[in-house]
């Protein structure tokens, strides 16, 4: 279980609040977690890179020259990996990269991760009401009292995107929104501060808690 004190909008301490999840074992928890983010970047790729052969590159039906006599290499066909305008040799051609991973696993590798990061972790009052209009500067001096600096990537986590915050936000290159109910291994592991409001809190201990 993790202790988190609750600040609101001017960054002051207002209460505190708690996040209880069963996690992975200390000695599995890095294989797990890695496992499922090899599994979301695997899953992320298309796989439609594609090369011809020489048999699908077009031209090369008439043998160049003669097979012997000519003083030069046997050739059988211009379109050749050999030759320029050739086909590819172990080109790339397109696949799948999907990665299978159980649904309990992959519950307990997120789990994981989020108390990972609790350390990084700022639980704040809901805020969506201090915006009644898109301000990206007025969400920067927030992030500021609660003790984010300007260089620091930072995932906030809301229970529901709001317009006025979602707008406000999507300005900030180091700044990702993403909802409660859609927290991913990947973002959670690639930022440097996690700003979670109450609200959003409550809905992660009740989505994935068990």
């Amino acid at each position: 279980m993790v202790e988190c004190v609750i600040r609101d909008w001017q960054g002051g301490e207002v209460g505190t609040t708690s996040l209880e999840l069963k996690t992975a074992k200390p000695e599995n928890a890095a294989h797990i977690v890695h496992r499922a983010l090899v599994r979301q970047m695997n899953n992320a790729r298309q796989g439609t890179l594609s090369s011809k052969t020489r048999a699908e590159v077009r031209g090369g039906g008439r043998k160049p020259w003669r097979q012997k006599g000519t003083g030069r290499a046997r050739a059988g066909s211009n379109r050749s990996p050999l030759w320029k305008g050739g086909g590819v040799t172990f080109g790339p051609k397109p696949r799948d990269f999907s990665v299978k991973m159980n649904r309990k696993e992959r519950r307990l590798a997120l789990r994981t991760a989020l108390l990972g990061r609790a350390e990084d972790m700022v639980v704040v009052q809901e805020f969506s009401e201090q915006l009644p209009r898109p301000k990206t500067r007025e969400l920067v001096s927030a992030l500021g009292r609660w003790g984010v600096s300007s260089d620091q990537k930072v995932l906030l986590i809301v229970t529901e995107r709001d317009e006025m915050v979602q707008l406000s936000a999507r300005n900030l290159c180091n700044v990702k929104l993403i909802s409660a109910t859609n927290l991913n291994v990947y973002d959670l592991l690639a930022t440097d501060r996690l700003v979670v409001t109450a609200t959003a809190l409550e809905k992660i201990q009740e989505v994935y808690g068990d």
